[in-house]
């Protein structure tokens, strides 16, 4: 049995190497750290709570300029499960711009759509229905503490 020689046209092999240029560099912007709309920003956040201190760089999202344009907040901090504390916020963030995210990790500060709620994760999580707003700097550790606990929101300038 003899095999057919296969024919390639020009066009299919300019294709071929414009492929072979293009789809890595697409593919390794894909995979960044920071997914469309979770590029950092300068607006950098403090929560206080007993004596502890986080500070958390939010993102450049609507739901990240909209919560950061209602600061300062005095609220509470209380735990939800064992991975996370949750704060109540007065009213809801919009919702404009949110999408599925990528390399959720603990210390991500997110917004829990359906609730209207902060999230803040200190162990692995899933994200259906959060929008990521950034992610804890410095002062991390403070989410390990269980409990309920006055808390304050406000910008660092």
């Amino acid at each position: 049995m003899s095999k057919k020689p296969i024919l390639i046209n020009r066009r299919a092999l300019i294709a071929a190497g414009v492929a072979t240029v293009l789809l890595p560099s697409l593919a390794k912007a894909q995979q960044g750290n920071e997914p469309a709309g979770q590029r950092r920003t300068d607006m950098k956040i403090r929560m206080t709570f007993g004596s502890q201190t986080m500070i958390a760089t939010l993102y450049d999202n609507p739901s990240a300029r909209d919560f950061y344009s209602m600061l300062p907040l005095d609220l509470t901090i209380e735990d939800f499960s064992s991975n996370e504390k949750i704060v109540h916020l007065p009213r809801k963030l919009t919702e404009e711009g949110s999408g599925p995210f990528e390399n959720e990790q603990p210390y991500d500060l997110c917004y829990f759509k359906s609730w209207g709620n902060l999230a803040l994760f200190c162990a692995p999580y899933e994200h259906t229905g959060l929008i990521r707003l950034g992610r804890f700097d410095e002062g991390y550790e403070a989410l390990h503490i269980r409990g309920e606990f006055p808390v304050r929101i406000e910008p660092v300038r």
